[in-house]
């Protein structure tokens, strides 16, 4: 049989991308949130159309340009045209200013006027309090609309207040006090720009006349001759002692170079380099060294023949000794002339360096004064252009000082207005419905977020990480007279009552799924089990093995929850013998084996009497024996366990089984409690087959249409109501017992 894989991922992993159809099931979902922002908007809505207030809006034009009075202006930099749209923009900004609103608000004192503060009792306020003049400014520009006309030169301004004359008032007030300061602003700036400047030309004007004295005094020190730069001598000679200074230090480098060459070479080829030298005779060395060479020869030519002790040879070896001598006198005579040569050389370089620095130091000493004569006059004549130019541009400010202002003219005058400005209540209406429309979307959302219940398959897949192997319907309610017809297991196991409902056609489905879980052969021992009580594992089990056991498969029910046992409830048999008298050894497998007519190839093994240490028991040798057993004489044993995060009886069962089934309840549990069951039983290496998604209402909008066959395969089914399994088990349970 192919091992399950505890930890395989579901198929619904991907099925947390957000899309559009999960966007509108969600909002089908919380339709009520919808409804309810809807209606509040509808009735808030309604609300401000009918108690909106009768606001009186008064609006004035004017024009603002440049004026024939820039014709005369004398920089033609400042042209008002050159960036039109930045000026009227700039415009808008003043209109709208805290400096300009304020200026209003005294003059009309806004402050204490019933009609701007809403008053009903006179007020004696001060705007000099920064909390008041915060107030009233910040309710002017509130209420203050200054929007400049498109492709022209006006600018609308109107004003909104519960008085027509208070509006058209601080409209023109507003105009007034603009124009004023228009013509004011340039004259004052003008101003400040003359009194600077006059200190300034008083500065330079000090500055110009020391700047002249201290030239004059200079000028009658040097004399006429003194800054005559076409008759100094002086430069003359530096001009030559900067020659004489240049062709001694080429001596002198020329004489170093032959020297450290002569005495660090090889003395071989020394006389070859002073060739190259002019004014140096090597003929000697070279005369001297030919001697060498030629006696040399003859010394090995009698060496030969005569041996080293022939006179002659001795008279060669002593002319050999006498010419080497000789040659190595000559080398350092030629060594000692060109460090001589270059001593020489290097005194030369000196003594006209002292002389070149001695002239030097005498002109630096005359062109200071030159130098600061020249500079005093550079000076003079910059301070003396910088005066006449302060003084124009000082004049100049004086004639455009009223020619700077933008002139403005009023276009409309703010009137009373007749009628106040409503707003259509229809508009008030729908845009207050939408917004709180958008709220409720918000909110449905957030809700959605917020909830950590289960409420569709894709979310259980998503947070489990496991398959779904089968969506089972709420089973249908039988009617009065068909109850009382039916017997035990068929009021209690509906896929007997009902063959061609969607109930059992869903666990056709799952039966299909578990078949197909594992390769190479179906599981046999196939054990169901919950996260918590009641999700509905005891109505899945009974159910499924019913349907397992409708074929030519020979099926084993076991109920193995000891301490909640109910199967033998769900089909009318006693529960005196089952599991717990196998396991303790008092009966056999065979005598504790029941049977129910209706599904003849389906034997039950009830729990039995409840025993005080369930777990010990499930846990023992004995249970796993059993297991091995029934697993070899039955195709399939459907084994129903107790709640895994309630007791540790289904974990330890999960671990003897071929697959391990978990059954999730629609709309019971949450996302943490289902992550920590499914923790359990991967950490005990249970092999885990998939989930079982129970009690799910077709017709919700997670499910709709889920069975598409269901108007087509069985439209003669009976179409009542629904209930729920709890309700039917309910019903089938008629000892008393509690519904798991």
């Amino acid at each position: 049989m192919g091992a399950l894989d505890p930890q395989q991922p579901g198929v619904g992993s991907e099925v947390g991308d957000t899309s559009l159809s999960e966007a509108v099931a969600t909002l089908r979902k919380r339709r009520w949130v919808l409804i309810l922002a809807t209606a509040l908007g509808v009735a808030y809505g309604s609300y401000k159309a009918f108690t909106q207030p009768k606001v009186y809006e008064a609006t004035g034009t004017i024009q603002v340009h440049s004026g024939a009075s820039n014709e005369y202006k004398l920089d033609a930099a400042s042209d008002y045209n050159s960036d039109s749209q930045t000026k009227m923009n700039t415009e808008v900004l003043i209109l709208k200013s805290d400096t300009l609103l304020f200026t209003v608000a005294r003059e009309m004192d806004l402050a204490n006027n019933p009609d701007f503060t809403g008053a009903k009792a006179p007020t004696h306020l001060s705007l000099d309090d920064p909390h008041v003049r915060a107030a009233v400014v910040g309710t002017l520009q509130a209420y203050l609309q200054v929007t400049p006309i498109p492709r022209s030169e006006m600018i609308r301004i109107g004003y909104s207040s519960l008085s027509p004359k208070l509006s058209a008032d601080i409209v023109n007030n507003v105009v007034v006090d603009y124009i004023q300061r228009s013509f004011q602003t340039p004259v004052d700036s003008t101003k400040r720009v003359s009194q600077w400047l006059s200190t300034q030309l008083d500065e330079l004007k000090a500055e110009v006349g020391r700047s002249q004295e201290q030239m004059m005094d200079l000028q009658r020190k040097l004399g006429v001759l003194g800054y005559d730069s076409t008759h100094n001598q002086l430069q003359s000679s530096l001009e030559g002692l900067l020659t004489a200074e240049g062709a001694a230090k080429i001596a002198r480098i020329t004489a170093e170079s032959r020297y450290r060459m002569i005495a660090g070479m090889d003395p071989n080829t020394i006389d070859e380099s002073i060739e190259t030298t002019p004014g140096t005779a090597p003929a000697e060395l070279n005369l001297l060294r030919a001697q060498l060479a030629v006696t040399r020869a003859n010394y090995q030519q009698l060496m030969a023949t005569l041996g080293p002790n022939h006179p002659q040879a001795k008279a060669l070896q002593g002319q050999i000794a006498e010419l080497t001598k000789e040659i190595d006198t000559e080398q350092s005579r030629l060594e000692l002339q060109a460090k001589e040569t270059f001593l020489a050389a290097k005194a030369a370089e000196d003594k006209t360096e002292q002389e070149l620095d001695a002239r030097k130091a005498e002109a630096y000493r005359q062109g200071d004064d030159l130098v600061q004569y020249t500079l005093l006059q550079r000076e003079f004549e910059q301070n003396r252009t910088l005066y006449d130019g302060l003084e124009q541009r000082l004049r100049t400010a004086e004639v455009q000082a009223g020619l700077e202002a933008l002139e403005v003219d009023v276009v409309d005058q703010a009137l009373p207005p007749v009628s106040p400005t409503l707003r259509s209540p229809e508009t008030i209406i729908l845009t207050t419905t939408v917004f709180f429309l958008l709220g409720g979307i918000v909110a449905a959302f957030a809700l959605e977020s917020l909830d950590t219940g289960l409420h569709d398959i894709q979310q259980i897949e998503a947070v489990m990480d496991m398959p779904s192997l089968a969506i089972i319907p709420r089973a249908k309610r039988a009617s009065a007279e068909q109850t009382a017809a039916m017997s035990t297991a068929q009021r209690s196991i509906h896929v007997l009552a009902q063959p061609k409902s969607q109930f059992t056609e869903a666990f056709r489905s799952l039966r299909t799924s578990l078949l197909l879980v594992t390769a190479g052969q179906p599981p046999k021992l196939i054990l169901f089990t919950s996260a918590t009580p009641s999700e509905g594992k005891t109505t899945t089990a009974s159910n499924l093995a019913c349907i397992l056991a409708q074929g030519d498969s020979h099926v084993l029910l076991i109920d193995a929850d000891l301490r909640r046992p109910n199967v033998h409830h769900r089909f009318g048999l006693t529960g005196r013998l089952g599991l717990t008298t196998v396991l303790a050894g008092s009966t056999t497998l065979e005598e504790a084996l029941q049977h129910v007519p209706e599904v003849p190839n389906l034997d039950i093994l009830p729990s039995g009497p409840v025993p005080p240490f369930p777990t010990e028991m499930l846990s023992s040798e004995a249970m796993q024996t059993l297991i091995d057993r029934v697993g070899k004489l039955y195709s399939h044993v459907v084994i129903d366990s107790p709640p895994i995060l309630s007791v540790t009886d289904g974990v330890i069962l999960g671990r003897m089984v071929d697959a391990v089934v978990l059954v999730v309840r629609h709309g019971k549990s949450n996302k943490n409690v289902m992550r920590r069951a499914r923790d359990l039983l991967v950490r005990s290496s249970a092999p885990l087959a998939g989930l079982v998604l129970n009690a799910v209402d077709m017709n919700s909008p997670e499910y709709y249409g889920y069975y598409g066959y269901t108007g087509y395969s069985y439209g003669n089914v009976d179409a009542d109501s629904w209930e729920t399994h709890s309700a039917a088990a309910a019903e089938a349970g008629q000892e008393g017992h509690a519904r798991r």
